[in-house]
C-alpha cells in the first residue's frame, strides 16, 4: 500500500460537507444517525457514483420521513480519490472521530475491500452499491456488509453468455489492471468458454490515468476476435468505446461489449456512438412507474444533469432498507451493533421504489432481477435519457452466483 499523502487526505476531507464533521463522536445525540457516502467525486467513476449517489441517499432519507420520527439524520460525502489508503483513512476518521454509523456507495473494488475490513473492525454497517467485486460476498464476506446492486459474476453471466449465444464466440479483453477488472475478465471468460466460445487474448491497462487506448485496441483488432470485451468502467469505458469507433472496429462487424456499461456512460458517449451496445443493469429509470417516480425525486434532489443508474439506485434502496431496520430495532440499538443491524436486514424482506421486492442472502448478497439491454439508435430514442430497450431478464434467484459457490464463511454448510 502506498504511503498516505497528507495533502490528498485533506483534499478528500475538504470535499465533504462540514456539517457534523468536527463534533466528537461522544457528544453525538442519541437520536442522530450519520450516513457517510464514500464515493468518487473527481475521478473516472464520478458519473456512475459521485454527486448523484449523494442525491439518491438524501432522497432515501427524505422519503423515509425521519423528521417525523424525531430523528436527526446527517448525510456526509467525501471523495476517496480511488485510493485504498485514502478510503481507509476517511472510513476510520468518520467512525472513530465523527460518529458515522453506516458507510454507503464506495465505487472501486480495491477501495471497497479495504473499507470492508475497517467497518468490520469497528462493528458498523457497510452498504456497498457501486463496487463490482464478487469477493465482498465470497472470500472477503463480512457480517457487517451488504452488497446491494451488482457484481462481476452477475455481469459476466448476463452479458458474456448472451453475446456468445448471439454468435460472438471469439473474445479479446481490454482490462483495467486492478481487482475489479481482473475479476470481471476471469468470470466473463469462464462464461464465454462455458457457452462454447473461445478467448483469443487479453491486455491490461493501467488504472487510473489511462486515456489513450489505441495500442490496446490495435492488439484486439489483430486478434480478429468477434467481440472486444471491455473489463473496465466509467471514463475508461467511454474512452475505449469512442476510440474503438475511431478505429472502425464496429464498422468491421466487431461487437464492442462494455461489460460494465451504465446509462451515464451512454449519455457521455451519445447514441450515435453507443447504439447497438449490449449491457446489463439491475435498474433503469423507465422500467415501471415506481422507477420513474423515484428517478423524478432523485433528479429534483440534485441530479438534474446526471440521472440515476443502478449504482445510484443501489444507494437509495440500501439506505431505505437500513432505515426500515433501524426503525424496527430502535435507533439506539441500531447504532450500537452493526452485525445485528445487518442480520435484521437479511431477515426482513426488502421493498423499495428502485428495485421492488427482494431479499438479502446470508452472505450479504442482495437479490433482484438483472435486465439485459440494448442501446437504442438515435431514431428510436424518444427524449432525454431514453437509451435502452430491454431484450432479456434474469430472475434474482438466478442472476447472482450460487450461495454455495462463493466460499463465504458466513454460509452454513
Amino acid at each position: 500500500m502506498e504511503k498516505i499523502d497528507r495533502r490528498a487526505i485533506l483534499a478528500a476531507l475538504a470535499a465533504a460537507p462540514s456539517i457534523g464533521m468536527t463534533r466528537p463522536a461522544r457528544a453525538q445525540a442519541a437520536n442522530t444517525l450519520k450516513i457517510g457516502v464514500l464515493t468518487d467525486m473527481s475521478g473516472p467513476f464520478r458519473d456512475i457514483s459521485g454527486p448523484t449517489s449523494g442525491a439518491a441517499t438524501r432522497t432515501a432519507v427524505q422519503d423515509f420521513g425521519v423528521a417525523a420520527r424525531g430523528w436527526n439524520v446527517e448525510v456526509i460525502i467525501a471523495d476517496h480519490q480511488n485510493r485504498p489508503d485514502v478510503g481507509v483513512t476517511l472510513a476510520r476518521q468518520w467512525i472513530d472521530r465523527d460518529g458515522v454509523d453506516v458507510i454507503v456507495d464506495v465505487p472501486n473494488s480495491g477501495v471497497a475491500l479495504a473499507v470492508n475490513t475497517v467497518v468490520r473492525e469497528r462493528n458498523k454497517v457497510y452498504l456497498n452499491s457501486t463496487a463490482a467485486t464478487a469477493d465482498l460476498t465470497g472470500a472477503q464476506c463480512s457480517p457487517n456488509t451488504v452488497h446491494w446492486t451488482y457484481d462481476t459474476w452477475m455481469l459476466a453471466r448476463s452479458t458474456g453468455a448472451a453475446l456468445v449465444r448471439a454468435g460472438g464466440d471469439t473474445w479479446f479483453f481490454i482490462t483495467a489492471d486492478y481487482a475489479f477488472g481482473h475479476s470481471l475478465e476471469t468470470q466473463t471468460s469462464n462464461f464465454v468458454r462455458g457457452a462454447g466460445g473461445r478467448v483469443l487474448g487479453a491486455v491490461r491497462h493501467p488504472f487510473p490515468g489511462t486515456t489513450d487506448f489505441s495500442s490496446f485496441l490495435l492488439q484486439a483488432q489483430s486478434s480478429r476476435a468477434k467481440v472486444v470485451g471491455l473489463a473496465n468502467a466509467g471514463v475508461d469505458t467511454i474512452n475505449s468505446v469512442k476510440q474503438a469507433g475511431e478505429f472502425g472496429l464496429m464498422r468491421r462487424g466487431v461487437k464492442v461489449a462494455g461489460l460494465l456499461l451504465f446509462a451515464n456512460d451512454v449519455n457521455g458517449l451519445g447514441l450515435a456512438t453507443a447504439q447497438g451496445a449490449v449491457c446489463s443493469e439491475t435498474f433503469y429509470w423507465d422500467l415501471n412507474e415506481r422507477t420513474r417516480a423515484v428517478t423524478r425525486r432523485i433528479v429534483a434532489n440534485g441530479a438534474q444533469n446526471n440521472w440515476p443508474s443502478m449504482g445510484h439506485a443501489g444507494c437509495y434502496g440500501a439506505v431505505t432498507h437500513y432505515l426500515k431496520v433501524a426503525a424496527d430495532m430502535g435507533l439506539a440499538a441500531a447504532k450500537a451493533n452493526g452485525v445485528e443491524v445487518v442480520n435484521r436486514m437479511k431477515a426482513m424482506p426488502t421493498d423499495d421504489d428502485a428495485f421492488g421486492a427482494g431479499t438479502i442472502r446470508e452472505d450479504g448478497r442482495k437479490l433482484h432481477p438483472c435486465y439485459l439491454f440494448e442501446v437504442k439508435t438515435p431514431a428510436e430514442s424518444r427524449g432525454p435519457w431514453d437509451f435502452y430497450k430491454q431484450i432479456g431478464v434474469t430472475p434474482g434467484a438466478e442472476a447472482f452466483r450460487p450461495l454455495a459457490d462463493g466460499g463465504c464463511t458466513l454460509v452454513r454448510a
